[in-house]
């Protein structure tokens, strides 16, 4: 299989996933300013949509979207518990942690690295961040992860949208859940490994 990844970027998330299951995943860089890939083949041609991630399967099949290549490199390794069994209430249970991480997370602490958003657009914007954030520390309450005292494929989208706020110079000190686990994940081996394999810390 191959990653086709942007350091720090969403990517990173399966990136973790690839890690703590134990898949030997070939990384793949690419530029996504201007679509082009590491070998300067056209990023275009491995996925129309022009964003990463992109997972291409040994049989030259391509998944696409965070959520669902976390979740698809996780059940490949069921024995690594990353994802709950398929019809249990917990798999429902960490695909609302997935899609919260995707869509309430992920875009709205995203949209912050757009270099046209004014003044009064990013007040706006932070306004609603907060409110995510609120909703997150009370999800984390008495937790180690989100969902529960163990780590998942969840914990690895939410992780990576969260660092995101390193870069932003966002404080995250008013929510001491978040914080702790934030630091409780980038203390993970697997976490670490990826973070310095993208060329995030040394």
């Amino acid at each position: 299989m191959k990653l086709y990844y942007a350091p720090g970027a969403c990517s990173m998330a399966p990136h973790i996933v690839a890690r703590e299951a134990g898949h030997a995943v070939g990384l793949i860089r690419v530029d996504i300013p201007n679509k082009k890939t590491a070998d300067g083949g056209d990023y275009w041609k491995i996925n129309p949509k022009g964003y990463v991630p992109t997972l291409v399967l040994d049989d030259g099949r391509a998944i696409t979207e965070v959520g669902v290549i976390c979740q698809y490199l996780a059940d490949q390794k069921p024995e690594s518990g990353l994802v709950p069994k398929a019809g249990s209430m917990e798999r429902y249970r960490q695909m609302e942690a997935l899609n919260f991480a995707a869509t309430e997370v992920h875009k709205q602490i995203g949209a912050l690295f757009n270099p046209q958003m004014t003044p009064e657009m990013k007040t706006v914007q932070l306004g609603v961040i907060d409110r995510r954030l609120n909703a997150l520390e009370k999800m984390l309450d008495g937790k180690a992860y989100i969902m529960g005292e163990k780590f998942s494929a969840a914990d690895a989208y939410l992780f990576t949208v969260l660092n995101w706020t390193h870069p932003l110079k966002l404080d995250v000190s008013k929510w001491p859940n978040i914080k702790t686990y934030m630091a409780r994940v980038a203390a993970r081996p697997k976490v670490q490994e990826t973070m310095n394999a993208e060329g995030l810390i040394k």
